[in-house]
């Protein structure tokens, strides 16, 4: 890099900063106001639900907030970078979400949750039923699943946080210094050190927010991320076909790539006299082929020491690009640097659907390394078109907000509301990232970036590079607004629902103490957790949502809905339907050698861990100790006659 390169990229980088730092002090700003309006209300009840009065925006921007998580944001992008066109089927039934989730049993659910008084799903399922083991295997299983949705979070906000540092003349010396001082350390010195500093960052930010400010912190902060999100993908998008000339252009381009190779490269340079540095992300050029062009780059930094001529079994990914793709090989040409090295004894090998088969990231089922299947097969589409709408329904997140809304008609409106949002964010992203394909080849590096990258590149290309800032706070905001709500459904299960029924008498003054001290607990065992991430953000957010959607959605419903449902059932339908995700998964790491699922015939294992949660159900309920009749009395008797209040 040039001097003029270097001051540039410096420039636009602290432009960056400076955009997104105003973004946080605004959110530490809200959450010390949030603070404020605690004082003289009950604190359990307006920590963890606002005191139940959210209004139609409110509640609509931050049910959309947490629902729109680092995964969308992140993973999502990730996923199409990968896979392409296809991913438009894959997330189709997340756009009926709110009309599934919140029609399904919002109302209801805040019905009985003002009757028993309850602030957590667990406290709701034990005062319900009248079972302190309903009440104890639901939080167990809630922070269990939970845990691997917010360590998803963790990781997809310290990616931001190095994507935006990384031209920063101060983060990189911090850098330095963090890698000097962890290298020793077993566990923490393997995370590379730019990723552990922004961890570290991060994780300290959002649960500072989180721990003063409360639920109506996170509410006011998910509006202000919810406007942040939305206008940061219109940008986004108007941008990229910009630069892409147009999405007939981006399409046609698409549809002659073929997906990368994996594998290892020899390295020779010619010129030894002095050490090298070869940068994670490096391009080298090799010999044309008769329609293609081979590129290498790097997946991870290269040193050759003083006189070293060779490097063996570097990891690199072979990209070949078509010579009719003029804006794809201008991009990769315009990052190739002439170092004096080759790659030689190249050795990779091809996705086991898609290799070399132009087309195939417009078409189902999407290119996929590990499956001769393809990424998504028709059943598979249909078990996630099924999938995203009834996990959702039962995510104790969202529960949480169904629980904080003030009458019918807030509820009303938030459905409609909800779905065109959710409609004006996910469809543009495809648009976006499949053009991303085309701008920015090689991700598949670290295809978790391609979201901060994409920002970056666009906005630099542009000639507005201070607007990075702003549109890396929309991918920012989801994972804040998730992580935050998150940090709070945890926390109040522990607080509400172990140590208050511990401790009965405890003071107020206690459970603040109690409640603070958990919140700053469970964040910093997530950053410990996520010090070494699995590769794709996404493979955690499906297995915690599906791991949660399979332990409570038949227990919730059947709760909510049926007057004979006994409280053994409901652990037996519980620990059936997560402990079913759980060995869903297991098998997939047997099989695969990988964090992954294993899709019995093209099904994912949710379908499966509901179909076997009911079944179990039904059978458990048979025989078993009836919940006490005052109970079902009193949530069951006169629901008919509460059309005011929900």
């Amino acid at each position: 890099m040039t001097d003029a390169e270097f001051m540039l990229a410096s420039t636009a980088g602290n432009a960056a900063l400076i955009s997104f730092a105003l973004y946080m002090v605004v959110v530490f700003v809200l959450a010390g106001l949030a603070n404020r309006e605690q004082s003289g209300k009950s604190f359990l009840n307006e920590y963890f639900l606002g005191s139940r009065n959210l209004g139609i925006w409110a509640f609509a921007f931050t049910y959309a907030a947490t629902s729109a998580s680092g995964g969308s944001f992140m993973g999502f992008p990730s996923l199409i970078y990968t896979h392409g066109w296809v991913m438009a089927l894959w997330i189709a039934g997340y756009i009926i979400v709110p009309l599934v989730a919140i029609g399904l049993i919002a109302k209801r659910l805040n019905q009985v949750a003002r009757k028993s008084g309850s602030i957590t799903v667990p406290e709701l399922l034990r005062k319900r039923l009248g079972s302190d083991t309903v009440g104890a295997v639901a939080t167990v299983l809630l922070v269990f699943f939970q845990f691997f949705f917010l360590l998803a979070q963790f990781k997809a906000g310290a990616k931001i946080m190095t994507t935006l540092l990384g031209d920063v003349e101060v983060y990189q010396t911090a850098v330095a210094m963090v890698c000097r001082f962890t290298a020793p350390i077993p566990w923490v010195g393997a995370a590379e050190a730019d990723y552990l500093l922004c961890l570290l960052v991060f994780a300290a930010s959002v649960v500072a927010y989180t721990a003063w400010g409360g639920f109506r912190a996170v509410v006011w902060t998910d509006m202000m991320q919810g406007v942040i999100m939305g206008l940061g993908v219109v940008i986004l998008l108007g941008l990229a076909l910009t630069q892409v000339g147009g999405l007939s252009n981006a399409t046609q381009e698409l549809s002659r790539q073929v997906p990368p190779r994996d594998g290892n490269a020899t390295l020779v340079r010619t010129e030894s006299a002095s050490s090298l540095v070869l940068a994670k992300g490096t391009w080298l050029e090799m010999p044309p082929e008769e329609k293609r062009q081979p590129f290498v780059r790097l997946k991870e930094a290269v040193e050759f020491s003083e006189g070293q001529t060779e490097f063996a079994g570097v990891p690199v990914i072979e990209v070949r690009t078509s010579l009719e793709n003029a804006t794809e090989l201008k991009s990769i040409r315009a990052q190739v640097k002439d170092v004096g090295v080759s790659a030689q004894s190249v050795d990779v090998e091809g996705y086991q659907y898609g290799d070399d088969k132009p087309g195939v990231y417009v078409s189902a089922p999407g290119p996929k390394s590990s499956s001769g299947m393809g990424f998504l097969p028709i059943m598979l589409a249909v078990s996630f078109f099924c999938f995203w709408p009834f996990a959702g329904a039962a995510q104790p997140s969202y529960m949480a907000r169904q629980m904080a809304f003030k009458d019918i008609p807030t509820l009303r409106h938030s459905i409609i509301f909800v779905a065109l949002y959710f409609s004006l964010i996910y469809f543009p992203l495809i648009i976006i990232f499949t053009c991303g394909r085309v701008l920015l080849p090689g991700w598949e590096i670290d295809a978790d970036r391609v979201m901060p990258e994409m920002a970056t590149f666009l906005t630099s290309t542009a000639g507005v590079p201070w607007l990075a800032g702003l549109l890396v706070a929309a991918p920012f905001a989801a994972v804040m607004s998730s992580v935050d709500s998150f940090l709070l459904l945890v926390s109040g299960s522990v607080v509400r629902d172990v140590y208050q029924r511990k401790n009965p008498k405890a003071s107020e003054a206690q459970m603040k103490k109690v409640t603070y001290w958990t919140t700053v607990g469970v964040g910093a065992l997530a950053m410990f957790a996520m010090l070494n991430p699995p590769q794709f953000l996404q493979d955690l957010i499906v297995f915690g949502s599906g791991g949660l959607g399979a332990s409570f959605l038949m227990p919730v419903i059947l709760t909510l809905y049926w007057p004979g449902l006994t409280p053994r059932a409901t652990v037996a339908g519980m620990l059936s339907g997560g402990g079913t995700m759980a060995v869903f998964y297991l098998i997939g790491y047997l099989v695969h050698d990988k964090f992954s699922a294993y899709e019995l015939l093209s099904l994912h294992p949710f379908i499966w861990s509901v179909l076997v949660s009911a079944l179990v159900m039904l059978v458990a309920s048979k025989g078993s100790r009836l919940t006490d009749p005052k109970l079902v009395e009193k949530y069951f008797g006169n629901v008919g006659n509460e059309e005011g209040k929900a």
